[in-house]
């Protein structure tokens, strides 16, 4: 299990389709229960401007764009991404060792100059809706949880805070490489919810008990009729 993590655990993926659905979202969660995550549909449609929003609104904002490119395109950004304010932002560590300690040594520097926390930096592993087949077809012949932990061996070499992960994997994850190296965990969903596009999904509560610090949970709350209600349903299940 990891470290305390002061911060919500959960984190509701803001997965809607414009900046008027978004704020209207956020004004039903509070960010005191959740961060929130704004990935490529939402950013692209509405572009910094509601990361901002929903800093104003007091949430740690996790942007989750996956950053895949060469070095200096993706250091610079980060470095953006960091001057944004953001909580928490990922790059694909399938970018290779260069990409990920620009990425890292832009975040740091970001946020030196403009006298503000560091966010976390955290590296894709292997997409939750891959499977061991669709690696395979990739070239990736030895599966999703040996690929998940040879990614984030790198990763956490090459100093970042953690990784996006299964909770599937995340055991092998927490044993391999320590109590202090984030796990975030997507492809949760409560007892019951539909699977949607998920290969790879646990309960909430089973994800923490796999070792996962975060949980990226999106259409059980975002779908809900009251999504405050969902939340608060969850947040139940994470109780001992």
């Amino acid at each position: 299990m990891a470290t305390t993590i002061p911060e919500p655990r959960i984190v509701v993926a803001l997965d809607v389709a414009d900046a008027t659905a978004a704020a209207a979202l956020a004004a039903r969660l509070d960010p005191q229960h959740c961060a929130v995550k704004i990935g490529k549909e939402l950013f692209t449609a509405a572009g910094p401007a509601i990361v901002r929003d929903c800093v104003g609104r007091g949430f740690n904002v996790f942007l989750d764009l996956k950053y895949h490119d060469i070095p200096n395109t993706v250091a610079q950004a980060c470095a953006a991404a960091t001057r944004l304010g953001v909580w928490m932002l990922n790059v694909h560590a399938s970018g290779g060792r260069a990409m990920l300690e620009a990425a890292r040594a832009a975040v740091a520097q970001a946020a030196a100059d403009g006298g503000t926390r560091r966010p976390h930096l955290i590296a894709v592993t292997v997409l939750t809706s891959l499977d061991d087949a669709a690696l395979a077809e990739t070239g990736v012949p030895g599966g999703a949880r040996a690929q998940a932990l040879h990614l984030a061996a790198l990763a956490q070499s090459c100093g970042l805070d953690g990784v996006v992960c299964s909770a599937v994997e995340a055991p092998a994850l927490r044993a391999a490489l320590g109590p202090a190296f984030l796990l975030v965990t997507p492809g949760i969903r409560p007892a019951g919810s539909a699977t949607d596009d998920q290969s790879r999904i646990t309960t909430p509560a089973q994800a923490i008990a796999a070792g996962a610090d975060f949980l990226v949970i999106g259409r059980p709350v975002t779908r809900a009729p009251d999504p405050a209600a969902a939340l608060a349903a969850i947040e139940r299940t994470l109780t001992p």
